[in-house]
């Protein structure tokens, strides 16, 4: 029995050995392979060149020196990956509202980000609102409707390149549409091409 306990014990701290070293990653000077799917370095990459572009050209520049209130609209994942588009729009949000141009609504939106904004209001509507003092409770008319809505879609396209490689091409696309007028502000498109082994899968 003891000789069947040091075998098991010996081959776990074997395979053990064998297993890679874990080690964190420089976010920020990340020298590791490219991979045929989606990463963080994609995502920084794909936003901060979008966000860049519409700074630049002068659309969120309003007239009367304000910053102007924008919701997020729907972002269509049609890749052949289960991509968190929050992610995406998240790192668009930050670099827009670092812009000093925008403000993010949590009100409305495709996925509104703070369920609370419309908890407290159902909260004062109902008979618990008597246990809290009045001057605290979130007034009537007070939530400041959006002006401006930015919507998008990731796409993705497998081109077979010759018989041993392939290649994988990531379309951000990214609108910005007046909510009064229905007019669009601005529109841009980044692509993201990766090649590599036929036999790697991007999904």
């Amino acid at each position: 029995m003891k000789t069947k306990v040091l075998l098991c014990t010996l081959a776990m701290t074997v395979l053990a050995g064998c297993q890679p070293a874990t080690r964190n990653i420089d976010i920020a000077n990340d020298e590791g392979k490219a991979v045929m799917g989606l990463d963080y370095r994609d995502f920084d990459q794909a936003a901060a060149a979008m966000i860049s572009s519409l700074v630049r050209s002068g659309t969120l520049n309003k007239k009367d020196g304000g910053r102007y209130v924008m919701a997020t609209g729907r972002i269509v994942n049609d890749t052949m990956q289960r991509i968190d588009t929050d992610q995406l729009m998240a790192k668009v949000e930050q670099e827009m509202m670092n812009s000093g141009q925008v403000v993010m609504t949590s009100a409305v939106g495709d996925k509104a980000g703070d369920s609370l904004v419309y908890e407290v209001r159902d909260l004062r509507d109902s008979d618990r609102a008597d246990e809290f003092d009045e001057s605290t409770m979130q007034a009537k008319k007070t939530l400041i409707a959006p002006e401006l809505s930015i919507s998008g879609k990731i796409l993705q396209r497998n081109v077979k390149y010759d018989k041993k490689t392939q290649q994988v091409e990531y379309y951000f696309q990214l609108r910005i549409t007046d909510l009064t007028t229905g007019l669009r502000f601005w529109q841009e498109e980044k692509i993201l091409g990766k090649r590599g082994s036929s036999k790697s899968v991007s999904w």
